[in-house]
């Protein structure tokens, strides 16, 4: 039978209110429909915003650090060997006028051990470096503890270790020696971690001096740290290599650390997209979830149905009582992945001590997509409801 051009409609507040219906007479069954649809939002959200709150503390380290710092190293020659940086690559760099400050490191044969009883072959992959009194402020590393080297104490056996080096030697404070170079070496500092350096972390830092005079340092530089001013980074690197080794500048290598930090970024930026992915396939689960409630329930109130129909409800009324009540399990689907993805990030940026950052257009975004789940898997157990007819309906047990 036809619909009736005149019968009244069903105002949103009617709509809302039957809709209900289905979700608080069958509470469990609504709320593990719409779980699915929150894992999905809640993944997506999650990843979205440990992803945005990552690239936030990368931002704000690169702030902190600033992306003006370049490292000179030597490259290979035309036969292939291991080039070498001539002595006084540092001096001459220091001399570029947009430069301000170089330091370098130089590579030494020595080992470093807890004690003169620890076996020659359990160095802990510790590098010993020498090292210019200009690196900290050059590469932004900061003393954790104790302090660095001076004019004074670069000429003595003294080190400073980097922060992985102090754990696998299992020193937490200076003030105590180490076997380096097959004598003693007072501990005078620890560093924090050194994120535009890295291998700083992992080596033990004596003076320059000091390596030339206790451990046959050559006094050739491995690594030099140029910082330079803002605008001119990119006209300095130009110029790096023939300034390093005005002999052989093709034998130097140079290179920017915030970039590997960029394309560490660029990496985290795919692997956030194939997790993207995965938390809309549990989504896509979550709307299957809700199509098949909705089916469930159509079958269970086909009486009820066919009563309504009966006492004069249209197939619109029927068409706008279950969508109404499929969109209501979808969104109660999405605010509980919306407070999931952002208790998910806070958790986790609070553990890494990052800060917390959720695109508010991410979560719009959530929200529209459970919408859309919620009227697709609606849309047919709907228009199958409302095309049930009545005497059938009411007749079927």
């Amino acid at each position: 039978m036809p619909d009736h051009p005149n019968r009244v409609r069903l105002r949103p507040a009617d709509i809302l209110r039957v809709g209900s219906a289905g979700v608080r007479t069958r509470p469990l069954r609504a709320f593990l429909s719409a779980l699915g649809i929150a894992i999905g939002i809640g993944a997506m959200l999650a990843v979205v915003g440990i992803s945005t709150s990552s690239r936030a503390e990368l931002d704000r380290t690169l702030a902190r650090l600033g992306t003006n710092l370049l490292t000179v190293a030597p490259g290979t020659t035309l036969h292939g060997d291991k080039a070498k940086l001539p002595k006084e690559a540092t001096a001459m760099i220091g001399r570029i006028a947009s430069v301000e400050s170089a330091a370098a490191t130089g590579k030494t044969d020595a080992s470093v051990y807890r004690n003169d009883h620890i076996p020659e072959g359990q160095t802990g992959s510790i590098a010993v470096l020498a090292a210019n009194t200009a690196l900290p402020p050059t590469v932004g590393a900061d003393v954790r503890v104790g302090s660095w080297l001076t004019a004074a104490t670069a000429t003595y056996p003294g080190v400073v270790l980097g922060a992985r080096a102090a754990q696998r030697l299992n020193l937490l404070n200076p003030g105590v020696r180490v076997w380096l170079g097959k004598q003693w070496f007072a501990v005078v500092g620890i560093l924090n971690p050194v994120p535009l350096a890295p291998e700083l972390d992992s080596a033990a830092l004596v003076g320059w001096d000091a390596a030339t005079t206790y451990l046959n340092f050559d006094g050739h530089p491995i690594t030099i740290y140029t910082r330079v001013a803002e605008p001119r980074v990119a006209a300095v690197r130009a110029v790096l290599a023939a300034t390093a080794n005005p002999q052989a500048p093709h034998e130097v290598a140079i290179s920017r650390p915030s970039d590997a930090l960029a394309a560490k970024q660029a990496t985290d930026t795919m692997l956030t997209a194939l997790l993207l992915g995965l938390g809309g396939v549990a989504l896509l689960v979550g709307g299957v979830g809700v199509a098949n409630t909705m089916i469930i329930t159509i079958l269970e109130r086909r009486a009820e149905i066919g009563l309504r129909r009966a006492l004069g409800a249209t197939r619109g009324h029927i068409r706008s009582q279950f969508l109404a009540e499929s969109l209501l399990l979808a969104a109660l689907g999405g605010a509980g992945g919306v407070l999931l993805g952002i208790t998910v990030t806070g958790v986790y940026a609070a553990t890494r001590g990052w800060p917390t950052t959720l695109p508010a257009l991410a979560t719009l975004g959530g929200l529209t997509a459970t919408l859309i789940i919620g009227t697709i898997a609606g849309l047919y157990p709907a228009i199958r409801a409302s095309r049930l007819a009545p005497a059938l309906a009411i007749a079927i047990p």
